[in-house]
């Protein structure tokens, strides 16, 4: 007979390692779960990039996981937490990796996604699966675990931790005037087509800064690709309309930027989601992933979506005929966002914005 959830949890595990994007998804179920049992301890196994960016979070216990050390880096968690037991582990990771660590932590009972949902037979490592939840953006299948723990408040909350710090970071590089972020380029994985031309980007800070005076700073990793694509962006700019900070922040600053921006601009990558957990109007470019499953979640509305083009043009199918979560994954889906229609939603979330407010300030 497999154990019952727990009906007043004093200690949650949370198992997500990463990525950025997804763990800034995830960070309202956690807000969920502290105002349903503000006394609860909450542990979160983490990756080591995804625990720099949220560092700080408040009341959440960190237990931080290097995938690039293996099964030594997992030896050395389960050392961390062997004296641990939780109450439930929420087991939040459709990987194979997540799914061997988790063997290592002692919980009296497993909650994971629906075999629909799962992926790695993940539902093989837990003996509790949510409820089917059929296309189901990331945020919600999250939310989906609060759900069935019998949380009923679906209020989304971040109040991510930024320190001073990454305020005078990201201040040296900005300076005062009044500016977009733009991260042009997404992590780097095999297949992972999510990046959009140079000359559609350079279009759009040309706009920006003719039609509203707001300069460009360019983010993004260390990578040869992206500092490779912020400089050839900024050869095609004006001299001050644009600012290249590839390579050259933390990730806390990073967050700093993106906090105190106009607006942000990116593919389905993380610091779209940042924009999003910090309230900073965000457009989203999409082509090769489904935004219905993974746009910024309060900036849906905002999001530039070639996906349905991409599904006919190299699937050759409707996106009703395809899998939810079907990725495109053709080098050139991307170039399927039209200059024009970037510009033009980035002009109507300016408009929404000065009219109504970022969703903090309504």
């Amino acid at each position: 007979m497999k154990p019952s959830l727990p009906a007043n949890p004093r200690h949650i595990a949370i198992l997500r390692l990463s990525a950025l994007g997804d763990a800034c998804n995830l960070v309202p179920t956690i807000r969920a779960l502290q105002r349903r049992w503000p006394q609860a301890r909450i542990t979160w196994i983490i990756g080591k990039g995804e625990h720099s960016l949220l560092a700080g979070l408040s009341g959440v216990e960190f237990a931080v996981y290097d995938k690039s050390t293996g099964l030594a880096g997992m030896r050395a968690l389960w050392r961390e937490l062997a004296d641990t037991r939780f109450d439930v582990l929420l087991h939040m990771q459709q990987a194979l990796r997540a799914s061997v660590l988790s063997l290592g932590l002692k919980a009296d009972v497993r909650l994971g996604f629906d075999k629909a949902r799962a992926k790695d037979a993940q539902n093989w490592f837990t003996q509790h699966q949510l409820p089917a939840h059929p296309r189901a953006h990331v945020l919600e299948s999250f939310m989906d675990f609060a759900r069935a723990l019998g949380v009923e408040d679906d209020r989304l909350e971040w109040n991510l931790s930024v320190p001073p710090e990454a305020y005078h970071e990201a201040r040296l590089i900005s300076g005062e005037a009044p500016y977009l972020v733009i991260n042009p380029c997404s992590n780097m994985r095999l297949r992972n087509f999510r990046n959009w031309s140079v000359e559609g980007y350079a279009s759009v800070i040309e706009h920006a800064w003719v039609q509203h005076g707001l300069k460009s700073v360019l983010t993004g990793g260390k990578s040869p690709l992206e500092r490779d694509t912020g400089t050839q962006i900024q050869a095609l700019c004006q001299p001050h309309s644009v600012i290249n900070a590839v390579g050259d922040t933390s990730l806390k600053g990073a967050l700093a930027l993106i906090d105190q921006a106009r607006a942000a601009i990116a593919p389905d990558t993380g610091p779209i989601h940042m924009a999003n957990a910090l309230g900073t109007p965000a457009l989203g470019l999409y082509a090769t992933t489904n935004p219905l499953r993974a746009a910024p979640y309060q900036w849906r509305d905002f999001v530039v979506n070639a996906y349905p083009r991409a599904v006919r043009t190299y699937l050759h199918k409707s996106v009703d005929d395809v899998p939810w979560g079907q990725r495109v994954r053709h080098p050139e889906a991307m170039l399927l966002i039209k200059t024009d229609e970037v510009i033009a939603q980035l002009e109507a979330l300016l408009e929404h914005t000065t009219a109504e407010g970022t969703p903090d300030e309504r």
